[in-house]
């Protein structure tokens, strides 16, 4: 028999047990771990440019063979844990994705960095809908906020990891940095398959009583799945004009990059507060207050001089990124309780995807209209997820009461 992951105090409260709070933390060490490791490329493309005589073609092939690695195989990363277990599947995804950073180190040529970056995105597949999985069942009804840190953590991942390896870069040679960066891969690795909690793959049945309100009904997953295709797609598409947008207004160099620094750093509170939120005014309440500012955010940054739009970045990233906490923590209520894993792995493939064609789309949009109408429309699509959370509301279960 399992230990319970939520238990009473002396008040009745339900606070979660060392078991929960376990699973939560080597949860959060791997999303920082794996999305400081997708966010590794960027700093890694001028070296390999250099070092490798590579064309910006040739460099866009590196980071679609990890991104479009990671993408298609989460679904094969939920089935396998089925067979071989949760946290075997994790610690074997963690090394994989490892051991890829050190194939590259060792490669020689485009085609390694390929094989190796395939290796490691392969490895990184695992940890979306394993650690999402994990942190659910772990708390069960009360899992939106702990989902809320799980995502907050990724974002500080993607801030540590790719200075960590700047500061390396520049002391030693990339290759030798590379090992430092599998080093801390293989511990990572070694703490999940030492310490995580083994949990089961099926709903305790008291959580299935919560759950099976207007039942996790396919309609209700995927107009989830809309929302969070659709509020990707914004995020990235205003994120790949707002660097133009600055610089029409007379930003320098040297500030641009603090102004995006303010735009993830507000993102990385957007992720944390608004899985806190939507235990508060609910999922349709939390989406319809984010994409409304998100569009708000963006036509005011559009409309303002350079000083007032500064001070904007920070809620603009807050809205760009808070919206999808509540959603990745509304999954667990529209699957079924036995198939947790596969909602998440079909959720993050739908969103990594939105992430990685909609900049492409928005891009050729802007050639054609501008940047300034290009930027509009990313406005008018956060606008567009407005009607969609409302359908989604009555499908989704009446909110666990707070104790």
């Amino acid at each position: 028999m399992t230990t319970p992951s939520l238990a009473p105090d002396s008040t009745g409260r339900q606070h979660a047990t060392p078991k929960a709070n376990r699973v939560l933390w080597l949860s959060c060490t791997a999303h920082a771990l794996h999305d400081g490791y997708t966010d590794l490329i960027y700093v890694l493309l001028p070296v390999w440019q250099t070092e490798f005589s590579l064309t910006y073609g040739a460099l866009a092939m590196l980071r679609a063979v990890y991104g479009g690695t990671m993408a298609c195989l989460q679904l094969s990363a939920g089935r396998l844990s089925q067979r071989i277990g949760r946290r075997t599947v994790l610690a074997l995804g963690t090394l994989l994705a490892a051991l890829g950073y050190a194939a590259a180190s060792l490669s020689g040529g485009l085609l390694g960095l390929c094989v190796a970056l395939a290796v490691a995105g392969c490895g990184s597949s695992t940890q979306h809908p394993l650690a999402s999985s994990a942190v659910s069942h772990a708390y069960g009804p009360r899992a939106r906020g702990p989902l809320g840190i799980y995502n907050f953590a990724g974002d500080l991942g993607k801030a540590a990891l790719p200075a960590a390896l700047s500061f390396l870069v520049a002391g030693m040679p990339w290759r030798h940095a590379l090992w430092v960066v599998t080093a801390l891969g293989v511990l990572v690795a070694a703490s999940i398959a030492l310490f995580l909690p083994s949990l089961p793959h099926d709903t305790p049945k008291v959580q299935r009583q919560k759950r099976e309100v207007p039942d996790a009904s396919s309609r209700g997953f995927q107009l989830l799945l809309a929302i969070g295709v659709l509020d990707t797609a914004v995020r990235m598409g205003m994120l790949t004009f707002l660097p133009f947008l600055l610089q029409a207004k007379g930003i320098s160099p040297p500030m641009l990059g603090t102004a995006l620094a303010m735009v993830f750093i507000g993102g990385a509170a957007g992720k944390f507060v608004c899985g806190w939120l939507g235990e508060r005014l609910g999922v349709t309440g939390t989406v319809l207050v984010t994409e409304g500012g998100t569009a708000a955010c963006i036509v005011a940054v559009l409309l303002c001089p350079l000083g007032p739009a500064l001070v904007l970045l920070p809620l603009l990233g807050l809205m760009l990124n808070g919206t999808s906490s509540v959603l990745y923590g509304t999954v667990p209520d529209l699957a079924r309780p036995d198939g947790i894993e596969r909602a998440f792995a079909v959720f993050y493939t739908g969103t990594i995807a939105s992430g990685a064609l909609s900049p492409i789309v928005y891009g050729f949009w802007g050639d054609y209209m501008g940047i300034q109408t290009a930027t509009v429309t990313t406005a008018l699509t956060a606008l567009a997820i407005v009607p969609l959370a409302l359908a989604l509301h009555p499908r989704l279960a009446p909110a666990t009461p707070r104790g």
